[in-house]
């Protein structure tokens, strides 16, 4: 159990995060048996269960790291960075001042995609958590690519480097064709061809953990975390 305690969340395991537990650092969660998910690039990659999701957005973001987004027409990229989002108890996020239409589907079933348009040109993409009706969320800030690459330079012809295809969240959500319609999406069950998964790349043992980027208010959590060193988050490591 983790606990809050001046908009820092402390969980057992050190470090802000909770103690890991499988072998192939998919999830601490027994698999949810199902139907094969055929669209998966590949057949030892697991789809994360709906009981992933259902913790406090700032267990589930570090935990997030490394794995695998995946969309059905063959494109797939390695989530480096993630953001928490806590409704009621975190004045930056959507959902803190309760639902509307717009955050709907923040405050439905774990597991699902919470897509909003911002700055009047980008959609962000964000994986519901925690319990129906808390209003929580992990922001996809960044991913590296690694299946579809040639779709995602489509969907961004402006960008120069492939570390610049999803180095952020509106260019991530470019780069996979995510659009309001895909709002409400089911990760676990595929309804609209999109999952995340794991390839068993377990979560960095150290990730990098600072306050968010863009917000103005709850500044002080320390609710953002990307891969150390990792090339293609949104703001990459200066060398020195």
């Amino acid at each position: 159990m983790c606990s809050l305690a001046g908009g820092r969340r402390s969980c057992p395991g050190g470090n802000d995060a909770p103690a890991r537990a499988g072998t192939l650092g998919c999830s601490p969660f027994p698999r949810i048996p199902s139907e094969p998910v055929s669209e998966l690039p590949d057949p030892g990659w697991q789809v994360l269960p709906r009981e992933f999701y259902r913790r406090h957005p700032a267990e589930v973001a570090p935990e997030l790291l490394n794995k695998i987004l995946v969309r059905s027409d063959g494109r797939a990229a390695r989530i480096v960075e993630v953001e928490a989002y806590a409704g009621s108890e975190d004045p930056a996020a959507h959902s803190f001042r309760g639902p509307t239409t717009r955050t709907a589907t923040m405050f439905g079933e774990a597991g699902h995609l919470y897509v909003y348009f911002t700055y009047g040109m980008h959609w962000g993409s964000n994986a519901v958590c925690g319990e129906v009706g808390q209003g929580y969320g992990v922001l996809l800030r960044a991913a590296e690519p690694l299946l579809g690459v040639e779709l995602m330079r489509q969907a961004r012809p402006r960008a120069r480097r492939e570390r610049d295809l999803a180095s952020g969240p509106g260019k991530l959500s470019q780069a996979f064709g995510i659009t309001g319609a895909f709002d409400g999406a089911d990760l676990v069950g595929g309804d609209r061809g999109l999952w995340i998964a794991c390839d068993g790349t377990p979560p960095p043992d150290a990730p990098v953990v600072g306050p968010r980027i863009g917000i103005s208010r709850a500044v002080e959590f320390p609710w953002r975390w990307h891969v150390p060193g990792h090339l293609h988050v949104s703001v990459p490591p200066r060398r020195r």
